[in-house]
């Protein structure tokens, strides 16, 4: 056991749990003032019932031995985290008896617990407004079994880590993906485009302003999500040495170049820069920076970032072209900014880095694009479908849509009982303003129902 990478790992578990209350805060910006809580609370719900699973059988489907040609890991091989605690004792200063590479079995389970509470949380984006919270909460728990936890096997299961066998991707397959572009972003990013369409429109899509309510609330998320993704890819080489700090410095980098890239689009397209544009933009380069941070140099990281910034600012408008409400842009950022930032190993990757392979551009064929491609859009399908699956059967039984009544509304007084802003009690006309713009919503749904 090494002190200093346990000392980085556990630091980088801590900085990755800090990006789900950041995303509570940049989606809870996003929405509307009326439902803002209800979608803060689905990433705080991710957070408390991915824990508990995680540590029951979760962690044992993601790396337990293989039990089926790189599909799933063994549920009951470390089912409650058994096997993986004990120390040497005091005298030898508590060190691990179990170790994964360097770092206690233990910080290992708590590194990818927070990547799997993201995972889940980064999903409600695309269903906010409008989704139930009990019914999310069954969703969640059911979407990690069967979908996210045997794709994080197929990923990061690597033979002689954890499990003697691991997942077809990482070892089969041979796919670069260093932090979770697939794993992550990708699956996240299917599944939200599978709920969408379950789920339906939000009423008034398309003809009502839906704009942020707080955009410091969004501005102050993305700003907990950047940090905070320092421990998520650099935290990934699960040691604290040169490959963590060239991560480090390739995903900086890439963030920045994707809010520029983001902000000249704007500016081209609306002739404004915006401060959403400014957030979205960062939340691209590190979604397309995550797979590829261990592959690219840094000229290459901004060059991915750059793209990512267009490409994705580009992207969030197919949802009015193509008729999906995806509210928060969950496809036209994480997965269109998954896809890229995976593919883009394939056409970017440098032998100088430290995944060391080599990318088209550099003169490695079109061998490490095709693996790429097909390991994304493996969890690109799979995702899809078992979301789709898992939503249409929530939604056709206890029912996973609020009604139209509850809907306008707003979810917060009607699931929660709660505001997020008590007007009331500041006096003056904020209160009647809002039951106001309610009464205003409800009466255009209801014209628009009669046309």
């Amino acid at each position: 056991m090494d002190t200093g990478d346990t000392a980085w790992v556990l630091a980088s578990a801590a900085l990755v749990l800090l990006m789900t209350p950041g995303l509570a805060l940049f989606y809870g910006g996003m929405v509307r003032a009326k439902s803002v809580l209800n979608m803060m609370m689905m990433s705080f719900g991710a957070l408390a019932l991915i824990s508990v699973l995680w540590v029951l059988y979760g962690y044992s489907m993601a790396f337990g031995d293989d039990v089926g040609a790189g599909l799933l890991g063994d549920p009951f091989e470390f089912f409650g985290l058994k096997g993986l605690m004990g120390t040497e004792g005091i005298d030898n200063g508590f060190a691990a008896t179990s170790l994964v590479f360097t770092i206690p079995s233990m910080a290992f389970v708590a590194f990818q617990a927070v990547f799997a509470i993201i995972t889940v949380a980064l999903i409600s984006g695309a269903i906010a407004d409008r989704a139930r919270f009990g019914p999310w909460m069954v969703f969640a728990g059911i979407w990690a079994t069967v979908v996210y936890f045997p794709v994080a096997h197929w990923v990061f299961a690597f033979n002689g880590a954890e499990s003697e066998t691991g997942g077809w991707i990482a070892n089969d397959l041979l796919a670069v993906d260093f932090a979770g572009g697939t794993a992550v972003h990708v699956n996240a990013g299917a599944a939200g485009l599978a709920l969408a369409l379950v789920l339906g429109k939000r009423r008034g899509f398309g003809r009502d302003p839906m704009r942020p309510h707080n955009l410091t609330l969004v501005m102050l998320g993305a700003g907990l999500l950047w940090f905070g993704w320092f421990g998520f890819n650099a935290g990934s080489a699960l040691s604290a040495n040169g490959q963590a700090a060239e991560v480090w410095v390739t995903t900086m980098v890439a963030t920045g170049a994707a809010a520029l890239g983001w902000l000249l689009t704007e500016k081209i397209r609306d002739g404004h820069a915006t401060s959403l544009g400014a957030a979205s933009g960062v939340v691209a380069g590190l979604v397309a920076i995550t797979p590829s941070c261990s592959a690219v140099t840094p000229v290459g990281a901004i060059i991915v970032g750059a793209v990512a910034g267009v490409v994705c600012a580009l992207a969030v408008g197919l949802k009015y072209k193509l008729g999906y409400d995806d509210s928060l842009d969950v496809v036209g950022v994480h997965l269109v900014g998954g896809l890229w930032g995976t593919l883009s190993v394939g056409l970017l990757a440098s032998a100088t880095a430290t995944a060391g392979v080599e990318g088209l551009f550099y003169g490695g064929g079109l061998g490490q694009l095709g693996k790429q491609a097909v390991g994304a859009l493996a969890v690109l399908a799979y995702s899809f479908v078992l979301t789709y699956v898992i939503g249409l059967a929530i939604q056709k039984t206890i029912g996973f849509r609020v009604s139209e009544e509850d809907e306008v509304a707003g979810i917060d007084s009607v699931v929660h009982a709660e505001t997020a802003y008590d007007f009331a009690s500041l006096g003056g006309s904020g209160g009647a303003t809002l039951v106001g713009q309610a009464h205003a919503e409800a009466r255009n749904t209801e014209g628009a129902t009669r046309a």
